[in-house]
């Protein structure tokens, strides 16, 4: 199968995750700009990793044959932080950039003032640069979140086939397919949703405007959660185009509204450097030496 992983964290991956992500069948991804794990103190932590998320991780996932796009965003958990208020001054200058396929993450964490504040200004700048928008739903209060997310997205008059809402699970997949927003699903060892539960919503709501991510980040995840929902569609008796619908041209098709996806194949170089900085180190993505 191949796989487009629309929101993946691999800033908090090794290099390991990106050669097991390719040999189950990833072959892009986008990895949308969220928290440092600790709190920032200035807005230099941000352009630094926004200008990560442009050049190095570009460059280690295309060492292993998987184009990576990232979407840029002040995150919601963030939004309350003060010290992180500047960067909606920076944003502008990094939608701007080739492989910035949407503004993201946006949306709520705590549903504070400060939250939706952000969350608002954000939408607007999506619609000054003719971006998509991916949407946080809170972990917490999830249905009033995502009542509330919808009520804004539809204030800010972008057209809902611009919006994907993430993070959803059976409580909140209704509203979303009803508001004509895409519909992202995040699959879990243990939290939000798993391959089976995902397998039962697309069995019963079919596939049109449905994005399955696996979201791996800093705590307990799985970067190969898409190829395992891939694998139990077919076990449940999805057929293979099936599976290509949902894990392939579903993403395509919602970032590819951006208009600078890049999806051709391409070749690791054992030999390239970024900044002086190597990934193979002579070696090739299988791990034996050229």
């Amino acid at each position: 199968m191949r796989i487009y992983d629309p929101h993946i964290h691999m800033t908090s991956r090794t290099t390991d995750d990106y050669e097991a992500m390719y040999a189950a069948g990833v072959r892009a991804l986008t990895e949308p700009a969220f928290w440092l794990g600790q709190p920032r103190t200035n807005v230099g932590s941000f352009t630094d990793y926004f200008d990560s998320l442009l050049g190095w991780e570009r460059f280690r996932a295309a060492q292993f044959g998987i184009r990576h796009h990232c979407t840029i965003a002040l995150n919601p958990k963030e939004a309350n932080d003060p010290h992180c208020a500047e960067v909606l001054d920076v944003l502008p200058r990094y939608l701007a950039k080739d492989g910035v396929v949407a503004v993201g993450e946006v949306g709520f964490d705590s549903m504070t003032a400060e939250e939706e504040k952000v969350f608002v200004s954000q939408l607007d700048m999506a619609a000054e640069h003719d971006l998509p928008v991916l949407v946080h739903t809170p972990h917490r209060d999830k249905a009033a979140g995502t009542r509330r997310t919808l009520e804004l997205v539809a204030a800010s008059g972008l057209p809902p086939e611009r919006v994907l809402v993430d993070h959803l699970n059976e409580t909140t997949v209704a509203m979303v397919a009803d508001s004509g927003c895409w519909m992202g699903f995040s699959i879990y060892p243990d939290t939000k949703m798993d391959e089976h539960r995902m397998v039962a919503i697309l069995a019963e709501r079919g596939f049109d405007r449905m994005i399955v991510n696996s979201a791996a980040d800093w705590g307990r995840s799985d970067p190969l959660k898409t190829a395992k929902t891939g694998q139990a569609m077919l076990e449940y008796g999805f057929t293979v185009d099936d599976v290509d619908r949902v894990l392939w041209q579903n993403p395509v098709e919602f970032y590819g509204q951006s208009g600078r996806l890049l999806l051709d194949e391409i070749e690791a170089e054992p030999a390239a450097t970024f900044e002086g900085n190597s990934v193979l180190r002579g070696q090739r993505p299988t791990g034996g030496e050229e």
